[in-house]
């Protein structure tokens, strides 16, 4: 199976603190690009690490909404489009095909941001008929990444939150949640968060391929300890489950989140849809050559036999024997660890829309 590695367009390059080692075009361009020998020299490859591009946004909404039947919220809240963190397996990266920039390194360096999304959500909070319901923040990319430390929009986002008392559901992988601590353990007094840390491995070799900007693992159980001792209702998501890669590390990892204060786990297995499985392909065979093509077919057969099935009820945990095994070793190891318990239901009955400066009071 050609794995596009000697498509000149899509030459294998590993730059240092970046996951994708391919920044192929997306599936809606228009033109096609393509290196060619012309007989010229042609400038070797910069060792250094792509700069991270800020651009803007121009959504004319915030809060999206689903109708997937396999996810737990019909809404979601994602101040950014692109991730630092660069994890390899990202399912969000065809997003960027959809604004003309590749899933692959693109995905990394090219983040757009929402600068006036607070007050959009302020808006759309405030609009006649609406229903509260959790709303799921940071899902498709994580909302405290780099970035976040100076553009602060996640945190002013769940001060938009706070004010109007809106359920939220939070996930990230980020040490930078901790500076949020505050508003989060307010939320937390009104039943109005959760907190979700996505802990992939506790590898840090791995790790710092896999997620090459995210935190180690050991900081993310620090994370778990920290928003737990807080008294922020915390749990943990394993994922992705990667076959050969660190689906060993399942009892592992839920026994030491259970010990830092976790309450909750679950897991998705990995998902390569689109853009996503040559990016996958060819970041394994330049990482592990030895093993590439026995986790590939293992994720096959977790998949009917394709490299993904995007079904409902199928595409988070995939089927047959396989993902028959992982399903029962996670679930025997929650309930021995006691994160078998599930979340807390949030509060949507504080709701209010806080009056704004020139509004008339109410008389009672």
């Amino acid at each position: 199976m050609n794995d596009g590695a000697d498509e000149p367009d899509r030459r294998r390059s590993v730059h240092k603190g970046r996951g994708a080692t391919l920044n192929l075009q997306g599936r809606f361009d228009r033109q096609e690009r393509a290196r060619v020998d012309d007989g010229w020299a042609l400038e070797p490859e910069p060792e250094s690490s792509p700069e991270t591009i800020l651009g803007i946004d121009r959504s004319r909404s915030v809060i999206a909404y689903n109708r997937s039947p396999d996810i737990p919220f019909d809404r979601s809240l994602n101040p950014y489009r692109g991730c630092e963190h660069g994890c390899i397996y990202c399912y969000a990266r065809p997003s960027h095909a959809y604004i003309d920039l590749s899933p692959g390194l693109d995905f990394e360096t090219r983040i757009l941001h929402k600068p006036d999304a607070p007050e959009q959500l302020a808006t759309e909070l405030s609009r006649p008929g609406y229903e509260p319901a959790p709303i799921a923040l940071g899902v498709n990319t994580d909302a405290w990444q780099p970035v976040e430390k100076r553009l602060r929009l996640t945190r002013r986002l769940l001060e938009v939150l706070l004010e109007f008392r809106h359920p939220v559901t939070v996930i990230t992988k980020s040490g930078l949640i901790e500076r949020d601590i505050d508003l989060l353990s307010e939320l937390a007094a009104h039943d109005l968060v959760t907190v979700g840390v996505s802990v992939t491995t506790l590898d840090a070799d791995l790790n710092r391929i896999l997620e090459p900007r995210a935190a180690g693992g050991d900081r993310r159980l620090r994370i778990v300890e920290r928003v737990a001792a807080a008294g922020i209702p915390v749990g943990v998501m394993v994922a992705p489950i990667i076959p050969m890669l660190n689906d060993r590390e399942i009892e592992a990892i839920l026994q030491a989140v259970a010990g830092r204060g976790a309450r909750a786990a679950s897991y998705v297995t990995l998902r390569l849809p689109n853009e996503v499985e040559p990016l996958f392909r060819d970041w394994l065979q330049t990482h592990f050559p030895d093993r590439a093509e026995h986790v590939l077919s293992l994720v096959r057969q977790m998949h009917g036999g394709r490299q993904y099935d995007g079904r409902f009820g199928r595409r988070m945990r995939g089927q047959g024997g396989f993902a028959a095994l992982i399903a029962n070793r996670f679930r025997i190891a929650a309930a021995r660890h006691g994160l078998d318990r599930g979340w807390p239901a949030l509060n949507t009955g504080a709701f209010r829309v806080p009056p704004r400066s020139g509004d008339q009071l109410a008389l009672f």
